[in-house]
């Protein structure tokens, strides 16, 4: 693996724009990417075009200048271009920045266009900016259209079954990045924070006419698709006549609110965003992203809609492949050192083949992905048993070779002396006794821990035993039946070296039984704790989709609460206002009663008034009389309104 990242002093073009319309992936950007073994951080920028994406970009990768900026109505960038820069706050990590073309170019020929790069920019990021000007409104919103049209160019499955909120298993994070932001931040006079006026943008209407729908559907893609979701609003950077150079202008001549939201930005990214990773926390590194884009960019270009499950069996091919190529370097090596020392004792071998095994093994273990059948760890496994035997061989080869030369060398004298007829004469079967069992006694005292030594000795006596008998059988000093025990001795001798070579052999396999089954306890161990891991992921995974469809239900329930409260309130509104203005009516009833018997009191009253005038003026009273009884008139009256 490569011992760093791949530094890149500018961008190159990953992703090109042909004529007629067409994608393509170029070749300088793949070389770049092989190169690249560290895990990736894939950060992509996507939005209108002329809304600054480029210079966000930039600030990522800690440069004033790098990814294009226009200063004209022209959409400057053309397809994906792709800047690789050491990870500034995560070591041994790859930050990979892509910046897209500007969404809604009018001088773009193909109307789906747009959602293709938007779908590219989804498939190989880990997190994505969408990048906007002025305000989250509903104009805005409905330049997030291509959201809406995912379905029509991805796919989790290739049998076209599951539900489109799975696409939360393998969605990048969001960050919804405002430029020139100029008002205030408040929802019914309550400052509010970025986050906040994010989600206030993406409430849902309810209802199901058709204008609810169609204003809900953006909003409910992105609530599905993306649930970790963050939002900057980035106000004005520096006064409108700069706006056109402002990659040049000095940290000085830029706004300090501005500086400070591009800085939060910038660490938010760095800290949050993780390592691309497809699926059950694989890491990509960059040779993968590489495959990844080319096989996504074919597929789309042959009018084929990249399935996100079968891009995770082309990536498990790759990597388990590598994996095994991987594992079988740390074997090899490692056994290829041992050899240069070759012959050692038998144990000392199994010992440093069950020592790399297991570092191979943990080397395929730490690369392998979605190896759920053991097909590349068995093949592992077959080759290493394979390179086994033939490095057990190797030893034994060179363990015969020497027990050979020194038997040859050992033995040197005694084979002149028998070119010369030494040992044709009376006493010679003596003689020649006494040389071998010497060379014997010699070859046993060096070759006590090297492997086919006695099945060397074994052939050395087989080689001299017609000498021996020749010898033998011409030696005058002995007798026929001296003749005969020292023919038995010899076969005797024979007998026990061949016992002792199969003895050896013996020994040979019980070595490499006891090395097979410690091999396999270790495939057994290591499997296990994969497989733990990976359950842990994929629980992980489905935590996360779930959670994601529990809070999307859960302010959904939250909302119907609201609308239900709001509906019971209006009740409750209308029936007090009803209660109220029968009361009302029924004061009126009231007043009108009173009113009326007000009235009959006043007249009946007059009719007295009258009735008793009349009696004093039949009477003749006197004037006084006729005063006093004014008097006691106004006295009632007044005694009455009181």
């Amino acid at each position: 693996m490569a011992a760093g990242p791949v530094a890149m002093q500018e961008p190159v073009c990953l992703i090109n724009n042909e004529e007629g319309g067409g994608l393509s992936v170029q070749q300088e950007a793949l070389e770049i990417l092989q190169q690249i073994q560290q895990p990736v951080v894939v950060v992509t920028i996507v939005g209108p075009y002329r809304s600054g994406k480029s210079y966000l970009m930039n600030r990522l990768a800690g440069k004033q200048t790098g990814f294009a900026l226009g200063n004209t109505i022209e959409s400057k960038t053309k397809g994906i271009w792709m800047w690789c820069v050491p990870h500034p706050s995560k070591e041994g990590h790859t930050l990979v920045l892509l910046d897209t073309e500007g969404l809604g170019d009018v001088n773009k020929g193909d109307s789906k266009h747009d959602t293709k790069i938007f779908a590219l920019a989804i498939l190989l990021s880990s997190t994505l900016v969408f990048n906007s000007r002025g305000t989250i409104d509903n104009k805005a919103i409905e330049e997030l259209q291509y959201v809406t049209e995912l379905s029509n160019y991805i796919k989790v499955k290739s049998s076209d079954e599951g539900d489109n909120t799975e696409f939360v298993r393998f969605f990048p994070n969001f960050i919804w990045a405002v430029r020139d932001f100029t008002l205030e931040r408040k929802i019914d006079s309550k400052e509010v924070t970025s986050d906040e006026y994010l989600e206030y943008a993406l409430q849902l209407k309810p209802g199901r006419s058709r204008n609810v729908m169609e204003y809900n559907l953006p909003r409910e893609c992105i609530r599905n698709y993306f649930p970790s979701r963050r939002c900057f609003t980035f106000p004005v950077p520096t006064h409108p006549d700069n706006m056109s150079r402002l990659e040049s202008l000095n940290p000085d001549e830029l706004s300090r609110d501005f500086l400070k939201v591009a800085e939060h930005f910038c660490k938010y990214v760095f800290m949050q965003s993780k390592v691309k990773s497809p699926k059950d926390g694989y890491e990509v590194n960059g040779k993968v992203l590489g495959h990844l884009a080319k096989m996504y960019v074919d597929t789309i270009s042959s009018g084929g809609m990249p399935c996100l499950e079968n891009a995770v069996i082309t990536i498990s091919e790759l990597e388990n492949k590598a994996a095994v190529e991987d594992g079988t370097r740390v074997y090899q090596t490692g056994m290829e050192q041992l050899k240069q020392s070759f012959p050692v004792e038998l144990t000392v071998v199994s010992a440093e083949h069950q020592r790399l095994y297991t570092m191979a093994i943990q080397t395929f273990m730490n690369r392998c992905f979605k190896d759920d059948e053991g097909k590349y760890l068995n093949s592992l496994e077959k080759d290493l048993h394979q390179r086994f035997d033939q490095y057990l061989h190797h030893n034994e080869k060179a363990s015969k070779k020497i027990c050979q030369d020194l038997l040859t060398s050992l033995s040197a004298k005694m084979t002149d002396q028998l070119q010369k007829g030494f040992y044709a004469k009376p006493g010679g079967y003596k003689l020649f006794s006494k040389d071998m069992e010497s060379i014997v006694e010699e070859y046993n005292s060096q070759t006590t821990k090297l492997v086919k030594a006695k099945d060397v000795m074994e052939e050395f006596l087989r080689s001299k035993y017609m000498e021996a008998e020749s010898i033998r059988q011409a030696d005058t000093k002995l007798s026929e039946q001296e003749k005969q025990i020292c023919e038995e001795r010899e076969r005797a001798l024979l007998l026990q070296q061949k016992m002792e070579a199969e003895e050896e052999e013996r020994r040979k396999l019980e070595v490499k039984m006891k090395a097979d089954r410690e091999s396999f306890e270790e495939r057994m161990k290591q499997t296990e704790k994969k497989s733990e891991e990976e359950r842990k992921l994929k629980e992980k995974e489905f935590v996360k989709v779930l959670e994601s469809k529990m809070r999307e239900q859960k302010q959904m329930l939250e909302k119907q609460e609201v609308e239900e409260d709001r509906r019971k309130h209006k009740e409750d509104q209308a029936v007090q206002a009803k209660q109220f203005e029968q009361m009302m009516e029924n004061f009126r009833s009231d007043r009108k009663d009173q009113d009326q018997r007000h009235q009959q009191s006043m007249a009946l009253m007059q009719q007295q008034h009258e009735q008793a005038m009349a009696k004093m003026q039949q009477s003749r009273g006197s004037s006084s009389d006729v005063l006093l009884a004014k008097l006691v008139w106004v006295f009632r009256v007044v005694g009455y309104l009181t």
